[in-house]
């Protein structure tokens, strides 16, 4: 990995997140697509932002393979600020498996707009800093 592959991928990220807010914009209660959309989209986001922080941490010289183990080391990288939500919003991306029930979806989706969202923008923010 190096410096140029990493710009890369920051740039995916910032236009998947982008895409995220937008669909976030929608009023999910007038079409249920918009619900299906935006949990589509974190899903897309969550994937890019561990990868983009293995690879940084990679780049750095410090092996990961996991999700988790990825949050751990970025949390002592200063990459996040805390480990265990970045691993609650894992959990919370393996239930989308299971959004055909509307009460998960409703769930997942009230955590992406109050919580996620801000995790993936301060990961965006120390992420930028250090590339």
């Amino acid at each position: 990995m190096n410096e140029n592959k990493l710009k890369d991928k920051l740039e995916d990220y910032k236009k998947a997140l982008k895409k995220l807010k937008i669909a976030l914009e929608k009023d999910p209660h007038v079409d249920e697509i918009y619900l299906d959309g935006t949990i589509q989209r974190f899903k897309f986001v969550y994937e890019l932002s561990w990868k983009l922080m293995k690879n940084y941490l990679e780049y750095q010289g410090i092996e990961v393979s996991s999700p988790r183990e990825t949050f751990r080391e970025g949390f002592k990288s200063n990459l996040i600020e805390d480990a265990t939500q970045w691993i609650n919003l894992m959990q919370n991306r393996n239930r989308t498996s299971h959004t055909y029930n509307e009460e998960t979806a409703w769930d997942i989706y009230d955590k992406i707009k109050t919580e996620y969202i801000y995790l993936f923008e301060s990961f965006l923010i120390s992420i930028s800093n250090k590339i």
